[in-house]
């Protein structure tokens, strides 16, 4: 179904209040799960508002959290989040890198006692709008093994970069260090199609290629060791670095509801005006996408991030889709707080 984004992100924050969220992390976390969904992360979006609730019901995410700063320099601040919405930690904190960037040229938040945050884009992408580039970063539940080893050892931990770019439409990478994403999983499961070897292990180290059975094994790293370097980057940085929880220290959203994440959070921000007038830098930005260009033949070769671009086009246009797979839970969680969804009344 295409909804109305204003709709959409009326009924979901209706929800979130109803369901006890206070109100700044209604809209916070509002903001974050539709945009998500207008580019196309659907399973960033508000597919993950029940599991997120059955939080907010345990206790488990704060509602109102008191969150804190402790300042360590003047370019760099380490946020204790006290158990609040991952999703407004992360925004907290980087609309504060950006802050502190605007003064001394860059601008560093850690972030311990959070939770899942979603996709590490959206931050990014606010930091492209103030006109920053910036590098973001969360540690997560483990699922990904070692080069060599087994068991999970490390999360998922995925980084985002962002640019700014003059047209809008900024350059966003966001990856995981594992070899495959949930979404791919489920994509493949959906074809009928396997994967080949080097996405997922059992228990005895052989390799699992039915897309049903790679989420109960364990992930491999991108690209092998190179993917795990990335990972253990990431780790460091959000948690060891800010005090966070690390590897199984960190609550499953899905699996612990009776405990927070306690996920860590790194988020970077760089002044580009400190380096060179904007204006200059966007010529310089698009000089060199222009050589991208040209590297293969006429539209083969897209700039990171374009394709989000391209849902969010058409969202606007013709409304956000929602799979049915999605829209059901949602519509039970209005019916459940007594929310009216206009979309069934036309």
């Amino acid at each position: 179904m295409r909804l109305d984004p204003s709709q959409l992100f009326s009924v979901t924050q209706e929800i979130l209040l109803r369901a006890g969220v206070d109100s700044e992390q209604a809209r916070t976390v509002t903001e974050n799960l539709i945009w998500c969904d207008q580019v196309g992360r659907r399973n960033h979006g508000i597919e993950r508002l029940p599991i997120l609730l059955k939080h907010v019901a345990a206790g488990t995410i704060h509602c109102p959290p008191a969150l804190s700063f402790e300042t360590l320099t003047p370019s760099v601040e380490r946020l204790d989040a006290d158990q609040a919405f991952g999703h407004h930690a992360g925004r907290v904190a980087i609309d504060r890198a950006v802050e502190r960037a605007d003064h001394h040229g860059v601008g560093i938040v850690g972030v311990l006692n959070s939770n899942f945050f979603g996709a590490g884009a959206y931050y990014a992408y606010r930091a492209a709008e103030a006109g920053k580039i910036s590098l973001v970063l969360s540690n997560s539940f483990p699922k990904v093994a070692a080069p060599g080893g087994l068991q999970a050892a490390l999360g998922t931990n995925p980084f985002a970069f962002g640019a700014p770019r003059r047209n809008g439409r900024h350059l966003l990478v966001d990856m995981s260090t594992a070899a495959v994403a949930g979404s791919t999983v489920r994509e493949k499961a959906a074809a009928g199609e396997q994967f080949e070897p080097g996405v997922a292990i059992d228990d005895a180290g052989e390799p699992i290629l039915d897309p049903n059975q790679v989420m109960r094994g364990t992930l491999l790293p991108a690209a092998g060791a190179k993917g795990f370097g990335l990972g253990l980057m990431v780790e460091l940085l959000s948690a060891v670095l800010t005090g966070a929880a690390m590897s199984h220290e960190v609550g499953s959203m899905y699996k612990d509801l009776e405990k927070s994440g306690n996920n860590g959070h790194f988020l970077l921000a760089i002044d580009i005006q400190k380096w060179m007038p904007l204006e200059a830098y966007f010529e310089r930005v698009e000089t060199l996408a222009d050589a991208l260009f040209q590297s293969g033949q006429s539209g083969a070769v897209r700039l990171p991030g374009e394709g989000r671009w391209q849902h969010f086009d058409d969202s606007e246009k013709n409304g956000i889709a929602i799979e049915p797979d999605i829209l059901e839970p949602f519509e039970a969680l209005a019916a459940k707080y007594e929310v009216r969804v206009p979309w069934r009344a036309l």
